[in-house]
């Protein structure tokens, strides 16, 4: 965390509101309680966007599509799970430079156990909120907490949260 605030205030970070847009390919590395994430998403370009007036920023809304490989640690079974996702995300980016994104939407998983956890469905729900800042014009770095669950459609329910460290190359 200290390390997007120390770098987001140096002079490498560059305005970049107008290739916010722009698709892009995120690989992102996160940790929860007991296990690792690996995950590589396809975000489209902008379906929607509005310019606010003075200096309050942009919002757009995009879709994430993403594959995510989860690995437990120690010797909990199964030690691992494949998620897919996809994602409708609003974005709000403030002084072409740093932003804030949010997203709900549908998950699978192909497994219904994961680290010794039976987590109810393989039909989940993400929720994500992401902090960041452009490092250039076509690149993003952003730190992301996550949660996701059956939101209670199926019991046992326990969820799963994972905070995730990303990188987003913007093309």
């Amino acid at each position: 965390m200290l390390a997007l605030v120390v770098a987001a205030a140096s002079p490498v970070f560059v305005a970049a509101a107008d290739n916010a847009t722009q698709g892009g390919v995120s690989l992102r590395a996160g940790m929860g309680d007991h296990f690792t994430r690996f995950e590589l998403a396809w975000e489209s370009p902008s379906f929607w966007n509005y310019q606010f007036s003075g200096n309050r920023g942009k919002l757009e809304l995009f879709a994430e599509l993403g594959a995510a490989y989860w690995k437990a640690d120690g010797a909990r079974y199964p030690s691992d799970a494949w998620q897919f996702s996809a994602i409708p995300m609003l974005r709000w980016t403030v002084r072409q430079r740093y932003y804030l994104q949010a997203g709900v939407g549908p998950t699978v998983f192909n497994r219904t156990r994961f680290a010794g956890e039976r987590i109810g469905s393989a039909f989940q729900f993400g929720s994500h909120l992401e902090l960041g800042a452009f490092i250039s014009s076509s690149s993003r770095l952003g730190l992301r907490v996550s949660h996701v669950s059956n939101a209670g459609i199926e019991r046992p329910n326990p969820g799963l949260e994972v905070f995730q460290l990303i990188y987003t190359y913007q093309y």
